[in-house]
This record gives structure tokens, C-alpha cells and sequence, in this order.
């Protein structure tokens, strides 16, 4: 079989690209900038903007697993053009070129999408994979983290400070990214028990990680015992006008953000988990938080 992704050198790309050369199945990936070590990977230049690039990547793939995507952005129309005409593209490509199977990675921000303009358009999307007329399959993960994440880096670096700030109130579940890329592989073969089918995939621990229970694990990863303050939404966004003033676009604390890290449910739910006969989570999260902090510090980003 061929898979082609797109996304492949994000952080969630990268990971399905190890374990596609570990298991030496053949990948095309769409990237903006090719890799100087490209692993084996066919890689194909473009931007889910550009259809030839796409009907490139689709060509004669079997299976499509759509990663690429907008997460933070200081104007929300970024988030339109990405998520929702990007996925609109990607579908149109794939059904031009008769894919078989079509695993979207959409978030559990798509949840609740009055609370952000990310989540708004991450809904967006999946309703066009889901009207697309394709063997659809939508993940929504929850927190992603792992080697090479940036996202959840604050919070490792907070650590080692020994102050963790958190929401006042709520619990969010986790997923290890090597965790996720064995789902999506697996569910880019389809059955019965996948196809048209929504998945909330996490941990496993049941009702997730209270905001301070992870701040505190976050913290012995890194060998210390944070002060976890409790922020109410009103200092958070005060917080992220400040970040806004510090590092300009590259504030990772957005008004958007604020909206949906506010909400106190982004526990994914136990019935949307994927069918145990294809799936089940294989890293414990204060194991998989240890080695991920251990990777930042032998790259020195923290």
C-alpha cells in the first residue's frame, strides 16, 4: 500500500514518518520545505493551497491521512484558509484521484466551537470529509505531547522555574504522539468498525488529568515540585495580551486560545474511543512526559 499525508513535517507528521520507515511502508508526504534527510519518504512540494502539488500527493495512494493544519494564528482568517478551504482541497483531490480511505485529524476544540475560531473551523472541516462521499474516518485528539512538540514546551520550561500556572478549574485528557500515529496508521486501512466513524483517542486514564495533577507531573519529568497557581479566564487573557506585546505573531498564548484552555471539559469521551481490537494506548503519560522532558533537555530547549 502507499499512505500519503499531509503534514509530514509537523510534529505529528514526523512522528506517523518514523513509524512508516520503521515498519518500511512506502509514504508521500506534502511539505512546504523538503527535508535535507528525506528517510525514504517520497516527499512532494507544496501547500494544501496548491491542487497540483495535491493531485501529486494523491496520485495513486491508496489511503490519505489529512494532519496538515492551522493551530494558533494571530488573525483568525488563518484559520479559514488552512483548516476548512486546505481540508476542502485535500478532499477534492483525493476524490479526483479515487482514494479509497480518508483519515482526518481534526481536535477536540471541534467540540465546542463557540469558544474559539480554531475549533469553529476545525468543525468546519470535518462536516466537508463528512459530506465528502469518501471512506471517511475524523480523530479528534486531545492534548498531543511528545519529542519535537512546541505547543506543551512552556509548560516543561515552567517546570524547571517551579511555577506552573494553570486554569482555575477543569481536566483535559492526553495522548502520546507515537500513541496517536499507530491510530491513525491503523485506521487508514478502514472496516467496518471504523468507517463513518468519529474517535475522542486518549491515555487511557479515565476522566483525564486535573489541571493541577498535570502540572505536578509535568513537574517530577523535570525533577522538580512546581507552585501551581489557579488563573481565572480574565488573567489569561491579560496574560495573552502581554505574550501578544512580547513576541508579536509569535505569541502562543492567543485571545483564541484563552477561549477553549478556559473550558473546564477537554476530557475525551469513553464512548468515542477506537475499538480496542485495532487500538489501545501503550504509553503511560508520566512515562511518556519523563522521556519527552528528557528530549528537550538533550537538545537543550530546556
Amino acid at each position: 500500500m502507499t499512505v500519503a499525508i499531509t503534514g509530514g513535517t509537523g510534529f505529528v507528521g514526523q512522528a506517523l514518518v518514523d513509524l512508516t520507515v520503521e515498519r518500511a511502508i512506502p509514504l508521500r508526504s506534502l511539505a512546504r520545505t523538503i527535508p535535507v534527510k528525506q528517510r525514504g519518504v517520497e516527499w512532494i512540494q507544496g501547500d494544501l493551497g496548491n491542487r497540483a502539488s495535491l493531485d501529486r500527493l494523491m496520485g495513486d495512494a491508496e489511503y490519505v491521512i489529512h494532519i496538515a493544519g492551522q493551530v494558533r494564528a494571530s488573525d483568525p482568517a488563518e484559520f479559514e484558509t488552512s483548516n476548512v478551504t486546505g481540508t476542502l482541497n485535500a478532499v477534492e483531490a483525493a476524490l479526483g484521484a479515487g482514494v479509497r480511505r480518508f483519515v482526518f485529524v481534526s481536535s477536540l476544540a471541534a467540540r465546542e466551537p463557540q469558544l474559539s475560531a480554531y475549533g469553529a473551523s476545525k468543525l468546519r472541516a470535518e462536516k466537508i470529509v463528512m459530506a465528502s462521499g469518501l471512506d471517511w474516518t475524523i480523530v479528534r485528539p486531545p492534548a498531543i505531547y511528545g519529542p519535537r512538540d512546541k505547543e506543551m514546551l512552556d509548560l516543561f520550561e515552567m517546570a524547571t522555574m517551579r511555577v506552573v500556572p494553570m486554569p482555575k478549574k477543569g481536566a483535559a485528557s492526553l495522548i502520546h504522539v507515537g500513541d496517536l500515529a499507530r491510530l491513525l496508521l491503523a485506521l487508514s486501512e478502514g472496516g467496518a468498525d471504523v468507517t463513518s466513524r468519529m474517535f475522542e483517542p486518549d491515555d487511557g486514564k479515565p476522566g483525564g488529568w486535573e489541571h493541577r495533577e498535570l502540572a505536578l507531573a509535568i513537574g517530577a519529568s523535570v525533577g522538580t515540585k512546581p507552585w501551581v497557581p489557579r488563573l481565572s479566564e480574565g488573567t489569561m487573557m491579560l496574560a495573552a495580551r502581554i505574550d501578544r506585546l512580547l513576541r508579536r505573531d509569535g505569541a502562543k498564548l492567543t485571545p483564541d486560545r484563552v477561549g477553549y484552555m478556559a473550558h473546564p471539559d477537554w476530557v475525551s469521551r469513553a464512548d468515542a474511543q477506537p475499538p480496542r481490537s485495532i487500538w489501545t494506548p501503550k504509553i503511560p503519560t508520566r512515562k511518556g512526559l519523563k522521556a519527552t522532558a528528557r528530549w528537550y533537555r538533550e537538545r537543550k530547549w530546556i
